[in-house]
């Protein structure tokens, strides 16, 4: 058994509409072998791992997957299950599992949901380790479960969020803001585009960079709160344990000591009398900064004030670390009992850290005469160090509801004198519920405050102060983001997402779009390449810079990694057509279908999702049952007379966009108004392009759904040409006496929508220059080869030059007979170089002649043609005609 790979879907996927892990697996000489066929290994699996005895499986009762163990199943089955019972273990609880042949034998996908990425990868590797060490096993079980566990318990809590930015995460996902990790550590972007906002901890991007360096500064922090008026405690900074006991001897005991710029309680010792102690001290500062602060130390109670934009969010009492005593066991002994409980942890994973036996600690119980032999009595509180800061193993009680406004204004007030969006005061109160007393007043100021003591007190109510932080920085219940108009399908969806970015940027918005030929922001190219998967629809959600966000939504990224969105608000699928049978587990048109309904699917409430009513399939999409949840405003588009379906949805006041007389007609409740002439729209070649009639009767729908005008959609679509935004979608140029259409169709159906616009150019010949990609089944590849010897004159066929695991010359072949057999006596040649392939297409040309080449990468075939002195036709020449005018003429 063999681990080949794991792969994150950290969006919507096909799966699931929660992140998955993909791990491919192979089963080798487990191949075809069921679990019942190996004595001993159910036993052993369920000893090991008796929790899954419990895992209903598709018996959809518990016991369901003892009893498929018990009858026989796959082994890739089993992992899967035992995987999800690990993630329980972990501490990482997910319940959702699939295994999916992968299409060769013994190929598996391993799908399940997870909560940490990183270590549930871990667990998935383990759990295929687990079955094959148990199918090896004749007798006992000897894997390392327990070691294994801790090590991956371990290594999640050092690499999953710490409890400040999960309890922001946590009450954005409550007020339905998108959120992402950013890299490896605690930076986080919540929401969309212009409304994106950087998190890292307790800090925001607005918090200021100054207001923490003097923070950091913790006498710099006291002059400025002494000049304002608040009290805080006298201090010296010393650089030698010289200058340590001289301030000692100026400020007076008792005093601290700390480190001049730390946090967390690091290095501090409190209640220092002699010279001796503060040398002591100053020795163990010493090791966490350059500088040594000795202050006169404030007397009563430990406090921590969350202020938030300004205002009091919680209050907490910090108590040092302690232990409390039975009698029996020494104060070793009950720090390591209390150190075990499952509160505690190594850091900040955890609501509690464990008790620090350090330097500092020692130092404290000397001064007290305690050792960690003594035996405390029952009852005594032996407290450890006087730092009562949680990351030393204090814990906290929650006075939210207790503090005296007196001392919520002085905290609000030091907030403000720093200038911190976010800000834990500590203070030294006799009683938070009282004004403060005369030895009272602010020890520290500090950025980035942790919040767990609020989220999770020792004692007393949790306070949501994520939301407070959310509340902060999306005032008024605002979600976070940003429109998101997502474009599928097989044929047509470049274009129509070209014609909606254009028509939104007419409009003068900020538009981010993702397309095959690169990402724009604004209308600026800035990154070239296939850009339509989920990484690129992120980049374009996380440029502050951008208003609303086309994507186009390729087949590849839903499969590879999920949508890049969580929702979108206007979603097209233009059509699902016969192409990428032969991927990625795809053998039928349902299953094409079933990929794109994803995009059907995660269309938010309210929202809208445009079907092409012409393609048989999406005009029943809108009742399957994943897609009618949430409900949402279907919107159709049709090139046909309304048929039933149209009629009905328009008799419920519905909205759909036909194709009528000529024009672009927007139907409301059977009430029509039009909005554009097709041929006035330059990329439909004066009407005779009916895909492109198509496309753009999907982008009005779109744009009407987003709120622009008839006007507006109309003056855009005219004055969006092939040149300058469509480019390599049915471009025409005059070239040599005749006209060359560059076009990426590379399907049945593309070659057919343009050979039906071939078949309006009456007396001219039309030469097709025709590929496939390697990737495609035989029959594909077949039917185009057929549908291109029905519409063309003369065909020359070439290859890509990336033959994606064919051999060279198999692809042409493959065309070439299929031609031979649909068109016998058709002149076809095989000129496998794509570029000699279009200049001897070319060079043939003749008077009125035309030229359509499929291409595989565009800038070379535009290098082409402008070596030949081609450029782009200023007007529809009179070859062409529309549908309207060829019925018209054949009619006389």
């Amino acid at each position: 058994m063999r681990v080949g790979g794991i792969r994150a879907l950290r969006g919507p996927n096909v799966y699931s509409h929660r992140p998955v892990l993909s791990m491919r697996l192979y089963l080798d000489d487990l191949t075809g072998k069921e679990s019942r066929e190996f004595p001993g290994f159910n036993e052993l699996l369920l000893g090991l791992l008796p929790g899954l005895a419990k895992h209903h499986c598709c018996r959809e009762r518990e016991g369901g997957f003892a009893e498929r163990l018990r009858e026989g199943t796959y082994f890739g089955h089993v992992v899967e299950h035992v995987a999800l019972e690990l993630t329980e273990l972990a501490g990482v609880p997910v319940y959702h599992g699939k295994t999916r042949s992968a299409g060769e034998p013994g190929a598996y996908n391993v799908i399940i949901e997870y909560k940490a990425e990183e270590g549930t990868k871990r667990l998935l590797r383990m759990a295929a380790e687990i079955v094959e060490s148990l199918t090896l096993q004749t007798k006992g079980g000897s894997f390392p479960l327990e070691k294994r566990l801790k090590e991956v318990r371990e290594f999640i809590a050092r690499s999953e969020l710490g409890p400040t930015t999960r309890a922001i995460t946590e009450a954005a996902a409550g007020r339905g803001i998108p959120w992402k990790r950013v890299g490896e550590n605690s930076l986080v972007q919540l929401g969309y585009g212009k409304n994106r906002r950087l998190i890292q901890a307790a800090m925001t991007e607005r918090t200021s960079a100054v207001a923490v360096d003097v923070a950091s500064d913790k006498e710099l922090t006291k002059t400025l709160l002494r000049d304002a008026g608040i009290e805080v405690p006298r201090g010296i900074l010393a650089r030698s344990e010289a200058e340590a006991v001289e301030a000692l001897e100026v400020v007076g005991a008792p005093v601290v000591v700390k480190p001049y710029n730390t946090s967390q309680g690091k290095g501090v010792s409190l209640n220092l009398m002699t010279a001796s102690q503060v040398e002591q001290a100053y020795s163990i500062a010493k090791q966490y900064a350059t500088g040594v602060v000795v202050e006169r130390q404030f007397e009563g109670r430990d406090y921590r004030v969350l202020v938030v934009s300004g205002k009091v969010a919680a209050a907490s009492e910090r108590v040092p670390a302690h232990v409390v005593g039975d009698g029996e066991r020494t104060i070793a002994e009950l720090v390591e009992a209390v150190n075990r409980h499952p509160a505690r942890g190594e850091d900040h994973e955890r609501p509690l850290t464990k008790i620090a036996v350090d330097a500092a600690m020692m130092e404290f119980m000397k001064r007290r005469n305690l050792t960690l032999r003594d035996t405390p009595k029952p009852g005594e509180v032996v407290y450890l160090r006087e730092c009562a800061n949680l990351s030393t193993g204090g814990t906290a009680r929650d006075v939210t509801d207790l503090i005296h406004p007196q001392v919520a204004a002085i905290c609000e007030r030091a907030a403000r004198i720093i200038g911190l969006d976010i800000c834990g005061i500590d203070l030294i109160l006799d009683d938070i519920a009282e004004p403060p007393g005369p030895d009272n007043g602010v020890i520290e100021v500090n950025a980035a405050p942790g919040l767990r003591m609020h989220v999770a007190p020792s004692e007393g109510r949790s306070r949501d102060v994520g939301a407070a932080i959310i509340d902060m920085l999306y005032p008024g219940g605002a979600t976070g983001r940003i429109p998101i108009i997502s474009i599928t399908g097989t044929n047509g969806k470049t274009t129509i997402t070209r014609m909606v970015a254009h028509a939104l940027s007419q409009k003068g918005m900020v538009v981010g779009m993702a397309t095959t030929d690169g990402i724009y922001i604004g209308g600026e190219l800035v990154v070239e390449g296939d850009t339509t998967g989920p990484i690129s629809a992120q980049t374009v959600l996380s440029d502050p810079s951008v208003e609303i966000a086309v994507l186009e939504t390729a087949r590849g990224g839903i499969v590879r990694g999920g949508l890049g969105y969580d929702w979108s608000d206007i979603s097209v699928i233009s059509n699902v057509r016969l192409d990428h049978v032969g991927q990625d587990g795809i053998e039928t048109l349902d299953d094409l279908l079933h990929i794109k309904a994803l995009v059907a699917e995660r269309v938010r409430k309210g929202g809208t999702l445009i079907l092409n009513a012409d393609d048989e399939r999406l005009a029943q999409l809108a009742d399957d049952e994943l897609v009618a949840r949430p409900k949402k405003n279907v919107v159709y588009f049709s090139m046909r007379p309304p048929h039933v379906l149209i009629r009905r949805l328009l008799h419920a006041g519905g909205s759909a966009y036909l194709y009528k007389g000529g024009w672009i007609v927007e139907s409301v409740g059977g009430d029509e108004t039009r909005v554009v002439r097709a041929s006035d729209v330059p990329v439909t070649l004066g009407g005779a392009a009916s895909f492109n009639i198509a496309n753009a009767l999907a982008a009005v729908a779109a744009c009407r759904a987003q709120g622009l005008s008839r006007e507006e959609v109309a003056a855009a679509l005219k004055g969006f040409r092939g040149d300058l935004h469509n480019a390599g979608r049915a471009g025409l140029f005059e070239i040599c006496g005749g006209y060359a259409l560059l076009d990426y169709g590379h399907n049945p159906d593309a070659f057919t929508a343009v050979c039906q616009m071939a078949a309006q150019w009456r007396g001219r010949s039309v030469t097709g220059v025709i590929g496939v990609p390697g990737d495609r089944d035989d029959m594909v590849v077949e039917q185009a080869g057929r549908a291109a010897a029905r519409g063309f004159n003369r065909i020359i066929i070439r290859e890509d030059k990336d033959t994606r695991g064919r051999r060279r010359g198999e692809i042409a072949d493959l065309l070439r007979r299929a031609v031979m057999s649909e068109a016998p006596g058709r002149d076809c040649r095989v000129i496998l170089d794509e570029i000699a392939a279009m200049r001897a297409a070319i060079e043939e040309i003749g008077p009125g002649d035309v030229v359509v080449v499929f291409y595989e990468k565009l800038d070379p075939a535009l290098s082409l043609l402008k070596q030949f002195g081609a450029k782009p036709a200023q007007s529809v020449p009179r070859l062409f005609y529309s549908a309207e005018s060829f019925l018209q003429s054949a009619t006389g």
